[in-house]
């Protein structure tokens, strides 16, 4: 089992930054990536940015140049640094971890983290 805690949401006026942070505990070794989903009221939850075990990120399209995803040198926290926010980015973030078992993936969830950008 993996467990997931985020935290640095919040409030923030457009233009602003923020950074979020998703600390993992529990059977961290065995994930095989890292990443930040966005949830808007009504729309479905989408992919922000990725994290491989190997370092490699990913980032959907609209998010490119903005945010930033990392991790520190244990690999057991995973951060996601966003500049130039835009009131569409307003959306609960969830942390993901998952663990690729051949054909399968074990996915796991933070409880999620608010981030609301005013215009």
């Amino acid at each position: 089992q993996v467990q997931l805690v985020e935290s640095g949401g919040g409030l923030v006026q457009a233009g602003g930054s923020l950074r979020l942070s998703c600390t993992t505990s529990g059977s961290i070794f065995s994930i095989d990536a890292m990443g930040w989903y966005r949830q808007a009221p009504g729309k479905q939850r989408e992919l922000v940015a990725s994290i491989t075990s190997g370092g490699i990120t990913n980032y959907a399209d609209s998010m490119k140049g903005r945010f930033t995803i990392s991790r520190n040198a244990f690999r057991n926290t995973v951060y996601l640094e966003m500049n130039s926010l835009k009131p569409e980015d307003t959306a609960v973030y969830y942390c993901n971890a998952a663990r690729y078992r051949g054909a399968l993936t074990d996915n796991y969830w933070g409880q999620g983290t608010q981030v609301t950008v005013s215009s």
